[in-house]
């Protein structure tokens, strides 16, 4: 059998690495250092009693993985099902909103004559709304400035549609301080996480 701390060293570093963590970020998870972590995943040291409880924690398995007695870990194959079913309900939160706005523009459509496809329209950016919702709940923020940024984008261009009579350049005017806005904020929350 091979020596405990090259498992623990081969279990830790494979662990990190599917969840796509650099050693540093799982140094600021855990309050230590990324040299101590390049130390347990070297097999130079091994983490106290404590650290490996928080690690099987963090990563969503048992002790006995981490040390090598199991050989699969079954809360990982329970996390990638998670993420699809998260990444579903997300998707189907945005389809209720182009539904809804279906049904509303069949409505008034078939009542009044109206043409409402500007609902269609103003569906993109409540989209974005539901998507930020959910990936802040449940994507740690993964894609969050991404979809600021369309929103952004989105509402000045139902804006521009929506009151055309009104000089477009203006209103998508308001879009670059606003990028350059949500580009900062981006690099003051990097900023912040960094320091911590």
């Amino acid at each position: 059998m091979e020596d405990l701390n090259i498992v623990i060293a081969k279990n830790l570093t494979a662990l990190r690495k599917k969840n796509k963590w650099t050693q540093l970020e799982l140094a600021e998870k855990l309050n230590y250092s990324d040299k101590a972590i390049s130390k347990w995943e070297q097999g130079e040291s091994l983490p106290g009693i404590e650290v490996l409880y928080k690690l099987a924690h963090l990563y969503g398995v048992s002790l006995d993985y981490i040390t090598g007695d199991e050989k699969e870990p079954p809360a990982v194959r329970k996390t990638g099902n998670v993420r699809k079913r998260n990444a579903v309900i997300t998707l189907l939160s945005i389809l209720a909103v182009w539904f809804l706005a279906t049904v509303f523009y069949a409505i008034f459509n078939i009542s009044g004559g109206y043409r409402l496809w500007m609902l269609y329209v103003w569906c993109v950016p409540v989209s974005m709304i539901v998507a930020i919702v959910f990936d802040v709940i449940w994507h740690d923020r993964k894609g969050f400035f991404f979809l600021v940024t369309a929103l952004v984008w989105s509402l000045l261009l139902c804006f521009c549609l929506q009151f055309m009579q009104y000089n477009i350049w203006v209103i998508l005017g308001v879009g670059v301080p606003a990028q350059v806005g949500v580009l900062l904020w981006a690099w003051l929350a990097k900023l912040v996480r960094t320091k911590q």
